[in-house]
């Protein structure tokens, strides 16, 4: 029992008490509770709300609401966490809320038609923008809010344009219908207008399809402004049936039904448009203002809930997520409303029936429309060109195609490329600085899908190509790259400033390959680097804002350059890795007397080095390396032999000259005479 006195009686640690949605502990509402019970029963309402809600019982839920009249108003901000109940009750009795609720895989909820379909509005993508986070959509359903409907990510900040890769295909594959959907643009700009007859008329001449919704709900839209509700009803009806998954069918749906009075049936669809895309902000909004019928202020604002009201709210929750309708406007007649009623029912079963949003007729219906209409999307083989998906940078198929915010697309590889050159698209000049200060690179979903389905046999042999290629790069005794630089020491740590493109190139391919390792060599004029050097291994990179980096190294092996050459503006060579020749018997006993003495000498020395010198020392490579037991265990020798050349000022030469020794004997040597050197003349000095 001891062990458990840390907990609280739910088992929770009392530090970990949650919060509400004002952030406040559960203890800190239960002090307020005491001396404020007004505020206390406010306060407490969202958190019993909801979870009276998620476990079924939605009446206890919402009589928390009205229950705490008696003592004071309920605030107009906690209208939100009523509103969250509900849908949690609407999606549960609706069969888990459709195709198109966030639950649902990445690439599945709003899937279903073509290729190369939007996912929203089900149209073709005649205007495609590509998002940041890889995902493709037609401009037009990106207007509703600043985030992606599939992935919730934040949209760009600048202006989107079109994906031009997609947009040519559309246009060559499939002209008439990119014709026909640019030509939607107008009816927009007509409805914004409230240009309602030439509307009409314009969709007229626009010979309007059965399975055109896009132009149907601009229709809509049009008998709405001019009151003509019961054309506008059927028409939205039409399209919600051919598209359950389209949350904005719902939304416009919901406020043609407001306007004509049907304020329940409105809350209804406004529901179902929230329970396909819990984030449509303006149907939530909508759905906090409509359901309780509270009054405003003259700013706009909700006023509070009076007890009279909060007990109408009661009822009004029950039917609305009861699925019951009960009409409240007197504007259509009463045959008109009974035809409506059964329209409304009729689709409200069809939900209920099958738990997914569809019912068996509005199944068989999609598939017969997706049907039909395939014919008109079919690609066949002689419409796909491979020099249609060809990087405009390496000229060959694309390999993670990458769409800039600019709408221009190319291999990431080519693009990383680019950027380490200039900061700028290489077609068109726009800024892609975002890329040099975040590093992420979304792969465009969409024609990795198309190239994959209709160019399989060429993206295996691109594939093949560039398996090839990385591992050529990954081995670690031929074509290595060689970083010319400094002077690198097996585990010395050797901090980096990597700023040229072609260093770039070299650390990220290291990176790629999974080898994490290149070679550093000092430079020579005559061969352009030594003929020895170190390997370096990479522990972390810290990249800055302009495309340069800080990587952190250690030294590994010492190496001989067999061969040398250039690849991509770097240098490469052949090596083999040098090891220390190994002594026995009476010579490793001699060997370690030698080790014994050098090792103390050069800790006399480090001690008695000036303080400020101590500490840089110390700030740079860390403190000095113990005595290794087995000294001849290391293919190099000891550690504290190189930490101990990495800091004496010598002449770069001369330890070169250490580095490419194979016997620890010689190197020791080598050290002492370095070390008795400085001795001396600090003796003299003094």
């Amino acid at each position: 029992m001891a062990a458990l006195s840390g907990y609280d009686s739910t088992g929770a640690f009392p530090s970990q008490e949650k919060r509400d949605c004002n952030g406040e502990t559960g203890s800190a509402v239960m002090r307020k509770s005491r001396d404020s019970p007004e505020l206390a029963a406010a306060d407490l309402f969202p958190q019993r709300a909801a979870a009276l809600g998620s476990a079924d019982r939605l009446r206890e839920a919402v009589e928390r609401c009205w229950r705490p009249m008696s003592r004071g108003p309920l605030r107009p901000e906690q209208l939100g966490s009523l509103v969250d109940c509900l849908l949690h009750n609407f999606k549960r009795r609706a069969g888990g809320g459709g195709p198109g609720t966030r639950g649902a895989k990445a690439d599945g909820p709003l899937s279903g038609g073509g290729l190369l379909e939007c996912g929203g509005c089900r149209e073709p993508l005649a205007d495609p923008v590509t998002l940041r986070c890889g995902h493709t959509w037609c401009r037009r359903c990106l207007q509703r809010g600043p985030r992606c409907p599939l992935c919730g990510e934040a949209t760009e900040a600048r202006p989107l344009r079109s994906n031009v890769i997609l947009g040519h295909l559309m246009a060559k594959w499939f002209p008439a219908k990119a014709h026909r959907t640019r030509h939607k643009v107008r009816p927009e700009e007509q409805l914004a207008e409230c240009r309602f007859p030439q509307e009409l008329s314009m969709l007229q001449r626009l010979e309007l399809k059965p399975n055109d919704v896009a132009l149907q709900s601009f229709r809509a839209e049009s008998y709405a402004g001019l009151q003509l509700f019961r054309e506008a009803i059927e028409d939205m009806e039409a399209v919600c049936s051919r598209m359950p998954a389209w949350p904005e069918g719902y939304f416009r749906k919901a406020r043609m039904l407001y306007t004509m009075g049907l304020v329940d049936e409105a809350v209804q669809s406004f529901f179902q448009c929230l329970a396909l895309d819990e984030d449509f902000t303006p149907a939530k909004v909508e759905v906090e203002k409509q359901m309780p019928n509270v009054p405003k202020t003259a700013d706009g604002e909700l006023v509070c809930l009076s007890r009279t009201q909060s007990v109408q709210l009661l009822h009004r929750v029950e039917k609305l997520v009861g699925l019951k309708r009960v009409s409240s406007a007197a504007l259509l007649s009463r045959q008109e409303k009974v035809l409506m009623k059964r329209k409304l029912s009729f689709n409200d079963q069809e939900i209920m029936e099958t738990g997914g949003g569809k019912s068996k007729h509005q199944k068989q219906d999609t598939e017969q429309l997706f049907h039909l209409s395939s014919s008109e999307r079919t690609i066949t083989k002689d419409l796909v060109d491979a020099s249609d998906f060809e990087c405009s940078l390496c000229m060959r198929l694309f390999l993670e195609p990458i769409t800039t915010p600019c709408g221009h697309t190319f291999c990431k590889g080519c693009l990383e490329r680019s950027l380490d050159h200039s900061p700028l698209c290489p077609l068109c000049k726009d800024s892609l600085k975002e890329y040099l200060e975040n590093r992420k690179y979304a792969v465009t979903y969409l024609l990795e899908e198309v190239i994959a389905k209709y160019l399989s046999e060429e993206l295996c042999e691109r594939q093949k190509v560039h398996n090839e290629e990385t591992a050529e790069l990954s081995n670690l005794t031929k074509n290595v790259p060689i970083f010319v630089c400094t002077m690198a020491y097996p585990t010395v740590p050797c901090p980096l400033h990597v700023f040229e493109p072609r260093y770039r190139l070299m650390i990220r391919r290291c990176i790629e390959t999974g080898t994490k390792q290149f070679g550093m060599c000092i430079s020579e004029p005559q061969n352009g680097f030594t003929d020895y050097g170190c390997m370096l291994h990479i522990r972390n990179i810290h990249f800055l804002p302009d495309g340069r980096s800080v990587v952190d190294t250690v030294g590994g092996n010492c190496f001989k350059v067999l061969e040398r050459g250039q690849k991509d503006g770097y240098y490469i060579a052949n090596i083999e890795y040098l090891k220390d020749v190994k002594v026995s018997g009476e010579e490793l006993a001699k060997l370690m007397d030698l080790h014994d003495k050098v090792y103390a000498q050069a800790c006399n020395w480090f001690q008695n080095l000036k303080s400020r010198f101590h500490s840089q020392i110390l700030q740079h490579f860390g403190p000095m390396p113990e005595r290794d037991a087995d000294i001849q265990g290391p293919p190099n020798g000891p550690a504290w032999c190189w930490w101990l050349l990495a800091v004496l000022p010598v002449d770069p030469r001369y330890q070169l000259s250490v580095l490419s020794m194979t016997s620890l004997k010689n190197r020791l040597i080598k050290i002492q005479n370095i070390l008795t050197y400085f001795s001396s003349a600090r003796d003299q000095s003094k």
